[in-house]
């Protein structure tokens, strides 16, 4: 096994207070600058935050915590303030998840056909986990380069600096 609970409980934690800060810094942010095109790899600071909530939903559904998203990635909801709210719940139920954890629950595999790709895939529960975390805090970390672009106030994003009670959500 490459990851425990606790792992899973910590960065399940670590994602919903960057998504806390991230709401924060949009409202700072008028409509406009949130989806200007700003030449990142989705474009704008809203369409990469759509992407991330798609792909953590789409990778959810893989893990059997909910149902897949529909539509496209980069434009998910349709609003920021319908973003902020599907982006609360879907990080509640991934704390609730990681909380009820046991190590015998990332075991085995996950299989799934991709549609972009044209194949199916199967690998291990824990490492489609681990790239459900780590795909979060790279695509984040695009958004924090372009809030700092745009003259906002980026979050603090280093995990030592998480606080240790919270608030999570």
């Amino acid at each position: 096994m490459r990851i425990f609970p606790e792992y899973c409980v910590t960065m399940a934690r670590y994602n919903a207070w960057q998504n806390a800060q991230l709401r924060a810094a949009f409202e700072t942010l008028s409509d406009a600058e949130l989806r200007k095109e700003r030449k990142a790899f989705f474009g704008s600071i809203f369409k990469t935050a759509n992407h991330i909530l798609w792909a953590d939903r789409m990778w959810m559904a893989r893990l059997g915590l909910g149902e897949a998203p529909e539509g496209d990635h980069l434009s998910l909801t349709p609003t920021p303030a319908v973003w902020a709210g599907e982006r609360y719940k879907t990080d509640a139920r991934l704390l609730h998840w990681a909380d009820h954890l046991d190590a015998v629950d990332l075991k085995g595999d996950v299989n799934w056909r991709s549609v972009m790709a044209e194949r199916d895939f199967s690998h291990p529960f824990d490492l489609c986990v681990m790239h459900l975390f780590n795909h979060q805090t790279h695509h984040r970390g695009q958004i924090h380069a372009m809030l700092t672009a745009a003259g906002a106030k980026a979050p603090v994003t280093d995990i030592l600096f998480m606080p240790e009670d919270g608030p999570w959500l």
